[in-house]
């Protein structure tokens, strides 16, 4: 019989500096891919792979993520919440609940885009006997990352946080979900902050402890920048609604290019819109939307936005041009104004 982990903990108590002005009102772990908070996907995933108690590890805004997030009941789970008082960074998090965690759990950081086969990577963990089991993905640009090298068997030889260009070694880099033996939590101090691929997975190796690399299958993303939030919901509405364009409430004589998603509620009508996506109750007439995000409740009409994400709420106005922007909720952009490489804050 297959051994089970049925046990994880979520990191995400990051405020999220890059991601400004769109964590102003709310944490990166529950800004949205397309119809649902990023966090939501690695959490389905956990429940796919039979884990059904997750406890998230909370610290900015933290009474925002248990509102949305809630406590799993509608996916049959239980999700708690643990909050630190202060950051203690990723292993530090885990060792503030290690008296309740089971003797192998999985962790994740909770800041990705993750819709990824878990189990997979929990049958290799078992079958390798290892302390700590790391899920990679391939990239172009490892040097943002934590790069790892592996034997014939998989087994992690040398690990580098993000390399310099000369020093980069792979193109494997650490996807931030681990399943972890219970005893490495005796390498972490407690109340101190300590950081669990940058710390304590060296100090594992260095004990000759065994760290295992599962190339995941599966979609995975970084969210970390604008752009990659923007990359990550285009990837996902071609990923789900590649084959057909998603409608909302209304289309009506757009020309539509996809990958293109269009929420609940929401309408197109006389656009041209190519490598969009529209989400929930906006309203969007007589405008070119190309390579942007336009998130909850936004009007836009005769206006042209390029490599932009719109915050929620905003209303753009009759000859608005956009360009390379990020706005916060709430903003309003007047009659034929210009915003061209900013971001703009209430």
């Amino acid at each position: 019989m297959a051994q089970q982990v049925r046990q994880a903990v979520i990191m995400v108590g990051g405020k999220g500096t890059r991601l400004l002005p769109l964590t102003e009102n709310r944490p990166k772990p529950i800004l949205p891919v397309l119809n649902k908070p990023c966090l939501r996907y690695l959490i389905e995933s956990l429940a796919e792979a039979g884990i059904d108690d997750i406890i998230l590890a909370c610290g900015y805004r933290s009474e925002l993520m248990s509102n949305v997030i809630g406590d799993g009941s509608d996916m049959g789970i239980s999700i708690e919440y643990s909050y630190e008082k202060a950051p203690l960074g990723t292993g530090g998090a885990i060792k503030l609940v290690e008296d309740r965690l089971d003797g192998v759990f999985a962790a994740a950081n909770g800041d990705v885009l993750a819709n990824m086969n878990v189990k997979e990577e929990i049958d290799a963990h078992f079958s390798s006997g290892a302390k700590i089991t790391m899920a990679l993905t391939s990239v172009k640009n490892p040097c943002e990352f934590g790069i790892a090298r592996q034997d014939a068997d998989g087994r992690i030889l040398e690990f580098k946080e993000k390399p310099k260009p000369e020093e980069v070694f792979s193109d494997l880099i650490n996807a931030g979900v681990y399943v972890v033996d219970k005893s490495v939590m005796s390498e972490i101090p407690s109340g101190e902050f300590f950081d669990f691929s940058r710390d304590l997975v060296p100090a594992v190796m260095k004990k000759g402890g065994r760290i295992q690399g599962h190339v995941l299958e599966g979609m995975w993303k970084d969210v970390g920048r604008p752009s990659d939030l923007l990359g990550a919901n285009l990837a996902m509405a071609m990923e789900l609604y590649g084959e057909f364009i998603w409608g909302g409430k209304r289309i009506e004589s757009s020309s539509i290019v996809k990958p293109f998603y269009l929420g609940n509620g929401s309408c197109a009508v006389r656009s041209e819109m190519t490598s969009a996506v529209v989400l929930d109750d906006c309203a969007v007439s007589d405008s070119r939307i190309v390579k942007s995000m336009i998130m909850s409740g936004c009007k836009v009409a005769s206006a042209k936005i390029e490599n932009s994400i719109i915050g929620e709420g905003c209303i753009i106005k009759s000859g608005a041009r956009i360009t390379n922007a990020v706005l916060a909720d709430g903003t309003v952009v007047e009659e034929n104004q210009e915003i061209t490489d900013d971001k703009v804050f209430k």
